[in-house]
């Protein structure tokens, strides 16, 4: 697990992991001539969504699932929010291109149990905010595969360690 900035541990503050996930493997864009939101997961994404779903639930308990309303994030997020019992809220903040609103939003769920799904130039704006702004160590080379999971520990609107998880299905089948 990365270090936590200066003397403080997560353990002092009582932090929660909130689960950043990155959509599943989606129909090509070159492939889809749909509407780009309702572009959907692939077998092989849906695959990496149930996995994704047994995995993640140990590393948090739940309480809420936000999801870009973009249709391969909903899909994605759906077995893992059934599994804790949740309904997947749809969350603009959370959409291609938000990178900014949705820093704001990750800000404001540290310490909260929450799962978010969304895409991959907002993942980077959020990790690259969070280590500049909080000196959260990414690792040496921080990634952001389709399926897999950032576990964003902190509180109090700030963050103190991120910890990759690489998806649990990666060859398509």
């Amino acid at each position: 697990m990365a270090k936590a900035r200066d003397a403080r541990s997560s353990a002092t503050l009582k932090t929660v992991p909130v689960l950043l996930v990155r959509h599943a493997q989606a129909v090509p864009r070159k492939d889809w001539h749909g509407v780009e939101d309702q572009r959907p997961l692939t077998g092989h994404g849906h695959k990496q969504a149930e996995a994704l779903a047994q995995a993640a639930r140990k590393l948090a308990p739940l309480t809420r699932a936000l999801s870009s309303p973009y249709l391969r994030c909903v899909q994605t997020l759906a077995p893992l929010a059934e599994s804790a019992e949740l309904e997947v809220e749809l969350c603009d903040e959370l959409a291609e291109g938000q990178s900014s609103s949705a820093v704001k939003l990750v800000r404001s769920l540290a310490g909260c149990d929450v799962a978010l799904c969304t895409h991959g130039d907002v993942i980077a704006e959020i990790l690259v905010t969070l280590a500049d702004e909080d000196r959260v160590d990414l690792g040496p080379n921080p990634r952001q595969a389709k399926g897999s999971v950032w576990a964003l520990e902190g509180s109090g609107g700030s963050f103190v360690s991120a910890r990759y998880y690489p998806p649990v299905v990666t060859e398509p089948v």
